[in-house]
């Protein structure tokens, strides 16, 4: 049987039907959130490396417009977290903080699924740029409007009864807490 059907067939659900795991808190989360920052900062590295690589032949072609490096590297992000969340749920932070991405089923999203959440996760940006760019803001000042705008992204999460965040309630997916219970 190939890797990928075997780790999708042995994905045995978190808890019994009915009885979701907890959500993971939110600091274990913006904790996990850092620690993917690290992980990511080498991936980014290594697909730049191969954009640059590929920039010549690309402004032949006239795909090497104002933002092709960046939406490069959205597409190379997206790949890597619905990689991960439709295999196992869990990117590597994810397996570090012990928690993961399931569906009410208690099993990994699908590609479909998991390629939505990425989608909504994005949700906080273009309303958070939009303030940034009102208030004619550029530099240090922007990336802080940003940073506030993620900010209340998360703090969203605390309004929701089950402390998921908005993305996951739209895309149908949760964030479960793999730890064992505390006695």
């Amino acid at each position: 049987m190939p890797a990928a059907a075997t780790s999708r067939t042995s994905t045995k659900p978190a808890a019994p039907a009915g009885a979701p795991r907890p959500a993971p808190s939110l600091r274990r989360r913006v904790a996990c959130m850092l620690y993917e920052g690290v992980l990511l900062f080498g991936v980014l590295s290594a697909s730049t490396a191969l954009y640059l690589l590929a920039r010549p032949a690309l402004r032949r072609l006239g795909v090497d417009g104002e933002f092709a490096m960046q939406a490069w590297s959205f597409l190379v992000l997206g790949c890597y977290f619905v990689w991960f969340w439709q295999r196992n749920g869990q990117t590597l932070a994810m397996q570090t903080w012990r928690m993961r991405v399931e569906t009410a089923a208690g099993v990994p999203p699908r590609w479909p699924r998991a390629a939505a959440r990425y989608l909504l996760a994005w949700l906080w940006l273009p309303p958070s740029a939009a303030v940034g760019h009102a208030l004619g803001l550029v530099k240090g000042p922007f990336v802080g409007v940003l940073a506030g705008g993620l900010l209340i992204w998360i703090l969203l999460a605390w309004l929701d009864p089950r402390r998921q965040f908005l993305h996951d309630r739209m895309a149908g997916t949760r964030l479960a807490d793999l730890r064992p219970p505390r006695s």
